[in-house]
């Protein structure tokens, strides 16, 4: 089934649909990428390899991607009765007593799920790299990051293991290690996904749930399959105006787009490698008939964002070790973590009520600073990051203190659409001299995912990537 390895998750239901191929054979394939190419990698860390077999051979739901397998990150996307660690240590063995309802969603669009990919623990990194399991690697060169949190799922995507992912998005994670393994990767409106029924929301409404792809159509087709309500969401997403699917081709018309090609503010990472891709995206966008002038919002890097924003991870970090505690039956010592989130947990221990309040009050004030700049345009294009892919071992080198400043620096333009519920994109545009991927975001107004498919569609019309494929691959 070798001839299916690079055909998208549409393409391979579309043969599953017809009778060209069966969803046992998709399986059987999958498995043996994942064996083949992922002891180079690192990227799934637990396999359900005989209950996968078992389901394609069975009854399988008749949603858009049936019989497609899919990875699951090690982070959310609970199943009862099967272990998450969240990249925590001491949870590699403890399955769950409940099913999440996104994972209901995914199996209900008729994927099958494989395995797990590898995080950092608990997702609080911009690297895939952590203390209780080996690092993932990447696949256009293993020496370097995947980054994070979804870093194994898109090192797995990228490497032809299987066609999507699941991965999620607190701070990036999802537009992270897309951009560095070359991906597309969706972050949804805030709302537009349930975390039911465990959470109402996670960083204060910042985490969203979505998937790593290689293609446009699949980022949409996925979101349309997980993005039912669950009844009791704390709030949710204004349904979009007809299923995302249907915009991928879509003419976007005239678009007004803002471009914003290094930091506005000190400490931040700006490597011209990632202003070459700003570049040459916003070239291509004129030439497609867009309206590209220099501008973004005001409050973009306003100092006091990731003061608020770290405060919102400590409360979150502590009271998420403190379930897990619970469930474990046992206290989780400092010991068993990585430094950072020993940190996180200090800090979170030590704040009060009010002023996380006080932060959450900011962030909201902040949000509609933000908001005020899409008045008179339709996109902003960025960035991903501030840098390619660094070498596994960068982050933490300089140490537990220097570690921080470090993820701050790399990540100038991801968080803050995760605090104003924006969606945002990162499109696989621009490549180093040394072969690494640099991605370039664009974020729209809040609930315009349609927007957003419409353009990265018709870029990736213009400059297709989907026929490059990395040295380590299946």
């Amino acid at each position: 089934m070798a001839e299916t390895t690079w055909l998208d998750a549409t393409a391979q239901a579309d043969l599953v649909r017809r009778g060209e191929v069966s969803p046992k054979e998709l399986v059987a394939a999958a498995i043996a990428a994942i064996e083949a190419v992922n002891p180079r990698l690192d990227a799934v860390i637990r396999t359900r390899f005989d209950a996968a077999r078992q389901e394609a051979e069975g009854d399988l739901p008749d949603g858009p991607f049936r019989g497609v397998p899919i990875l699951y990150k090690d982070l959310g996307c609970m199943v009862a009765g099967e272990p998450t660690a969240f990249g925590v240590g001491p949870l590699r063995a403890m399955a769950w007593p409940v099913t999440s309802y996104l994972a209901e969603q995914f199996r209900a669009g008729g994927f099958i799920p494989l395995g797990r990919t590898n995080v950092p623990e608990l997702g609080t990194t911009v690297t895939t790299e952590p203390r209780s399991f080996p690092a993932a690697r990447n696949p256009w060169n293993p020496g370097h990051s995947t980054g994070g949190s979804s870093g194994g799922s898109a090192a797995a995507v990228a490497a032809g293991l299987v066609p999507v992912a699941h991965a999620n998005d607190g701070g990036g994670s999802i537009r992270i290690p897309a951009s560095e393994c070359g991906l597309v990767g969706l972050k949804p409106t805030r709302g537009r996904v349930s975390q039911g029924p465990l959470v109402g929301e996670a960083w204060a409404g910042g985490v969203i749930d979505g998937a790593v792809t290689r293609t446009v159509r699949d980022a949409a087709g996925v979101l349309d399959v997980i993005s039912k309500r669950m009844p009791g969401e704390p709030y949710y997403a204004p349904p979009l105006p007809r299923p995302l699917a249907q915009e991928a081709g879509a003419d976007p018309g005239r678009l007004r787009i803002g471009v914003l090609d290094r930091p506005g503010a000190e400490g931040f990472l700006d490597d011209p490698q990632c202003r070459a891709a700003v570049a040459s995206t916003a070239r291509l966008l004129e030439s497609l008939g867009h309206h590209v002038d220099q501008s973004a919002p005001a409050a973009m890097f306003e100092q006091e964002f990731i003061g608020h924003f770290n405060t919102i991870i400590a409360a979150d970090a502590e009271a998420t070790f403190q379930a897990f505690e619970m469930l474990l039956g046992r206290p989780i010592s400092e010991d068993e973590i990585e430094p950072r989130n020993a940190e996180y947990r200090r800090a979170g221990q030590a704040l009060k009520a009010v002023p996380y309040l006080e932060s959450r009050m900011w962030l909201g004030m902040w949000a509609r600073r933000m908001a005020d700049w899409w008045r008179d345009h339709d996109l902003l294009l960025t960035p991903t990051l501030g840098a390619p892919p660094p070498e596994l071992g960068w982050f933490t080198a300089a140490g537990p203190q220097q570690e921080g400043e470090r993820i701050i620096s790399f990540i100038p333009y991801t968080a803050q659409f995760n605090m104003t519920g924006q969606p945002a994109i990162s499109l696989p545009l621009h490549t180093t001299p040394e072969g690494l991927p640099v991605g370039v975001q664009l974020a729209a107004a809040y609930e315009r995912e349609d927007l957003l498919i419409r353009v990265a569609s018709q870029l990736e019309e213009a400059a297709p990537w989907s026929g490059r494929h990395p040295p380590v691959h299946a």
